[in-house]
């Protein structure tokens, strides 16, 4: 074991880094249990979110064909006067189209 002080992670702010420095021992030891607790806590928190997020991508409209993807919107194009009805959405960069048909003016 060295008799120098630890050297900080570059990412900590300098007053973490000033407050941990002043803090006592026992404060340490309760910082490190409760910082392990929270990095627990949010790790736990994301895992849920993109567990939720998945979920909300396997519901499946009924009539979304299985090639256009379950976050696509339903829009309408004017091509020469006439409307049309389009799955739309986006891939990177790129929005994406697949027709539907005419759109139906008479509700």
């Amino acid at each position: 074991m060295s008799y120098e002080p630890p050297t900080p992670p570059a990412n900590l702010t300098t007053e973490i880094v000033n407050t941990l420095s002043e803090s006592t021992p026992e404060r340490l030891r309760d910082i490190a249990t409760y910082a392990e607790a929270l990095a627990e806590h949010k790790e736990r928190e994301a895992r849920i979110e993109e567990s939720a997020d998945q979920e909300e991508v396997e519901e499946r409209p009924d009539n979304l064909p299985d090639d256009v993807p379950a976050k696509a919107t339903i829009t309408i194009k004017e091509i020469n006067d006439n409307q049309y009805h389009y799955w739309q959405w986006r891939e990177g960069e790129k929005i994406k189209s697949k027709y539907i048909g005419p759109a139906n003016l008479d509700g």
